[in-house]
């Protein structure tokens, strides 16, 4: 049975507008209205968006908001690779965020259709926590990941008011995970991962690591 966040993923209204006015949103509500996540995930992008000649794989791509600008910076045979569940998402990034060295296709992320050491980095920005059964995708983005290659992590975590009495199982019933302090990091490591990387920003965490060359 999909839950409520999955089926408004899949809205074609919705897909329209979260680009715009719903992700930056939603954003800052991690750092509860202050801008600490919006700051990070800046220089964030300005990094992923620099130039070089990488493969990419942008897991649950949405609309392609982060997509495209990756592709903008690639030089030479660099490529993005954007995948999501959503055929809304999809069509709304193939519409707005088309780019001659980004590629677009609807992708189950527990089951990625790629090879084993494929994708100079491999991201998930915003969309771990409402991704059913989670952290099987954490396995899947580790063995695309190619040797010595990155993979960044922005989802939910714990926090200030996550901890609430009740507040976590409101979210579970709307399909939002929120994911203890340990559990993606204590994933990684079980993987291999080296080089971890956890900045926690109130109910958000980014992480960053390396796959083992």
């Amino acid at each position: 049975m999909e839950s409520p966040a999955t089926r408004l993923m899949r809205n074609p209204v919705f897909s329209r507008i979260y680009q715009k006015a719903w992700r930056p949103i939603f954003t800052r509500g991690f750092s509860l209205g202050g801008s600490a996540t919006a700051d990070y995930d800046k220089a964030l992008r300005a990094y992923l968006c620099r130039p070089g000649e990488r493969m990419v794989l942008d897991i649950a791509c949405g609309p392609g908001n982060y997509t495209r600008h990756i592709a903008d910076g690639l030089t030479g045979d660099g490529h993005v690779v954007g995948i999501d569940f959503s055929a809304p998402m999809l069509a709304t990034a193939v519409a707005t965020n088309a780019a001659r060295r980004a590629s677009y296709m609807r992708v189950d992320a527990h089951a990625i259709p790629f090879a084993d050491n494929s994708f100079d980095e491999v991201i998930c920005l915003a969309a771990l926590y409402l991704i059913p059964d989670p952290l099987p995708v954490l396995d899947e983005m580790m063995r695309v990941t190619a040797p010595g290659g990155l993979l960044v992590v922005f989802t939910s975590v714990a926090g200030p008011i996550s901890t609430l009495p009740g507040v976590r199982t409101l979210a579970g019933i709307g399909g939002y995970r929120v994911f203890d302090r340990d559990e993606i990091t204590g994933r990684l490591r079980e993987l291999g991962a080296e080089h971890i990387e956890q900045t926690l920003i109130d109910e958000g965490q980014y992480v960053l690591c390396r796959k083992p060359s």
